[in-house]
């Protein structure tokens, strides 16, 4: 064997000698001691040193190794370091260099992600974790949208499942979609304000990128899309944002959106899409309004029509928020703004605003400054024109001239059936070269 081979053996011998003996072999070391064995004999006995043997005979008994406790290097940091993997959400990298720069210490990730687990078990439950809060009736609706590969026709689809809960009695509203458009959104809200016969304070969801423009997480500042601020102004409810990354604060739909997933798909095939959606109505009347559910221990229909169908506020009529439009105009020199063809006046002192004009319900709507200053019927047809009096009091000309007497030394002219500074569109029309 050569001299690296016989170090080999060496070394494997030693550590076979030095390793630590079992509560049995030292009490056979200790009885054969006793029978007059002597030291060196015991030890090749059990293939062991001479100095192991005479540390048990000495003891009397068997004993673990003993190693001395190393106290960790950043255990003086310990409130440091959870400040610090707080502040960076769990970045021991980050730490590790601001532990340097700000304390002297090079030290490797690795022994600051040892010394950062506990902090990091306790950030990761704190993010895990969900607070269940109650709203009172009528204060709050809950919505999401959740996808599910569905079987129709034979085929494999992909459905959005639009579920609004009710925050107080749990009541579900499911409808069936091909997409998470706007659009869609606004669909479903409207059906859940029809299904329930009513409109809650306010609706909560999650970042949706058709509902909000941007959500800063630090901030927590939220800006909704316009048309979003539009919804909300025309059926008077209160758009909410969950916090960034926190959609567990919308906790009842989340649950809601699963509920439907597991217990109305589920297993199931549908003919058609008509089917899919006669299935969602049936199932939400006959199975999920009335099951008990877990955390009110109620029937959710019981408790809404005990306590929230009259607390949530009358649709009044409303029309749909899609047959109404948005726009934005600015008034002209004539006092008027042009919609659709015709023209609606507005009191003169706005000429060269922009005022918000909305339609619906057969009425023109118009503020500036969030104050209604003009109500019209819609006209029909083109070129029309819709004027208010009041409009125009305080304009030159309107009651009459302004000094002098008429050309033919007669009494001052008396007021114009129609404003003069209301002109007729054909004139626009020619001066512009096309329709207006």
């Amino acid at each position: 064997m050569d001299e690296a081979g016989v170090i080999q053996a060496s070394a494997l011998d030693e550590a076979r000698r030095v390793r630590m003996r079992t509560p049995d072999e030292v009490a056979a070391m200790l009885a054969l001691k006793a029978r007059g064995w002597g030291v060196k004999r015991i030890a090749r006995e059990f293939g062991t040193c001479p100095k192991t043997v005479r540390r048990y005979v000495r003891a009397g008994s068997w004993a673990g190794y003993s190693r001395a406790q190393r106290r960790p290097s950043l255990a003086d940091l310990a409130g440091w370091l959870e400040e610090r993997l707080v502040r960076h959400g769990g970045n021991a990298d980050v730490v590790r260099q601001e532990l340097a720069a700000e304390h002297g210490l090079v030290v490797s990730l690795r022994t600051v992600e040892r010394a950062c687990a506990p902090f990091r078990q306790r950030l990761l439950a704190a993010a895990r974790a969900t607070v269940r809060f109650e709203t009172p009736p009528g204060r709050q609706l809950q919505i999401d949208f959740g996808e599910r590969r569905v079987r129709i026709g034979g085929l494999p689809v992909r459905v959005h499942l639009f579920v609004a809960t009710l925050g107080y009695s749990r009541r579900l509203h499911v409808r069936a979609f091909r997409g998470e458009a706007q659009e869609s959104w606004f669909e479903g809200i409207e059906g859940a304000f029809q299904a329930f016969g009513g409109v809650p304070e306010e609706i909560l969801f999650d970042n949706a990128r058709a509902l909000v423009d941007r959500h800063d997480a630090a901030t927590r500042e939220v800006v909704f899309n316009a048309r979003l601020h539009a919804f909300a102004r025309h059926w008077r409810v209160r758009p909410r944002a969950c916090a960034p990354y926190r959609a567990r604060t919308k906790g009842k739909d989340e649950r809601g959106v699963g509920y439907v997933k597991r217990n109305a798909i589920a297993g199931r095939d549908f003919a058609s899409w008509e089917a899919l959606e006669a299935h969602l109505a049936a199932w939400t009347r006959e199975v999920a309004d009335l099951r008990m559910h877990g955390t009110t221990g109620e029937a959710p229909m019981a408790r809404f029509l005990r306590d929230e169908a009259g607390a949530l506020r009358p649709l009044d009529g409303t029309p749909p928020f899609r047959a109404t439009r948005d726009l934005v105009r600015r008034v002209g020199p004539d006092c008027a703004v042009g919609v659709e063809g015709n023209s609606y006046s507005v009191p003169w002192r706005l000429i060269g605003e922009r005022v918000r004009v909305t339609l619906g319900a057969g009425m023109v709507r118009i503020s500036h400054a969030g104050r209604e200053v003009a109500t019209h019927k819609v006209l029909e047809g083109r070129r029309g024109r819709s004027t208010e009096p009041a409009h125009f009091e305080g304009v030159a000309g309107f009651r009459g001239r302004i000094a002098g007497k008429a050309a033919d030394g007669g009494a001052p002219a008396g007021p114009p059936e129609v404003p003069a500074l209301l002109r007729p569109l054909a004139e626009y029309e020619a001066v512009a070269g096309g329709a207006w």
